[in-house]
């Protein structure tokens, strides 16, 4: 049977990240390949009138210390401990997630996704920056003119605008967010709750 399960992310998000990081997991488990949607949180959040946590929970007291036991929590039950908070956050990830979009289906796209990820939320780099973006290319030998030449294609442009239209009307608010079938999951805390709803559906 074929099931569809889809990760809309950005690289921007950091719980997109840790969810990246753990999902090869519940494919070992399940059986089940996720398909990555790349979109462009700014966008999504335009689209569906959101914020991001850290504009949203700004003035409520005592909330910005809870996510951060949380995900302290998370990162120790998971043990992903090169995970490192980037100092430029928040990044603008418009590039890389046009770079994402011009690797789908190319032989690179996982270790372009890997790469991307590594960069933002292992490495402490500013990838917002185009020479940091070809150097970061470059570092993990994957083709930087041709992605970076690829990225500015007005046809990638689409589909990133596409892909985070088409999340839009899934229902998506947020990233990281998870499709099993139609049934939707929002958060690195309901990654248990899309093993179970694979399962169920196998």
């Amino acid at each position: 049977m074929t099931m569809d399960v889809e990760f809309h992310f950005d690289f921007g998000s950091p719980n997109s990240y840790l969810c990246h990081r753990v999902i090869p997991k519940i494919e070992e488990r399940t059986g089940v390949k996720f398909k990555y949607i790349p979109i462009l949180l700014g966008g999504l959040f335009k689209a569906t009138n959101n914020k991001s946590p850290m504009e949203q929970f700004a003035d409520v007291k005592n909330k910005k210390e809870y996510f951060a036991r949380e995900t302290e929590r998370f990162i120790g039950k998971h043990n992903l401990n090169n995970y490192a908070r980037n100092s430029h956050f928040p990044v603008n990830t418009l590039h890389i997630m046009r770079g994402a979009c011009y690797s789908v289906g190319k032989t690179f796209e996982s270790d372009y996704i890997e790469a991307m990820y590594s960069c933002m939320w292992e490495q402490d780099l500013k990838m917002d920056d185009p020479l940091i973006i070809s150097k970061a290319l470059h570092d993990h030998d994957l083709p930087a003119e041709e992605i970076i030449a690829g990225s500015q294609d007005p046809a990638t442009k689409k589909i990133l605008i596409d892909g985070t239209s088409y999340s839009v009307e899934k229902g998506n608010f947020g990233s990281p967010t998870f499709f099993v079938g139609n049934e939707m999951f929002f958060g690195k805390d309901r990654l248990l709750d899309v093993e179970e709803e694979i399962l169920s559906q196998r």
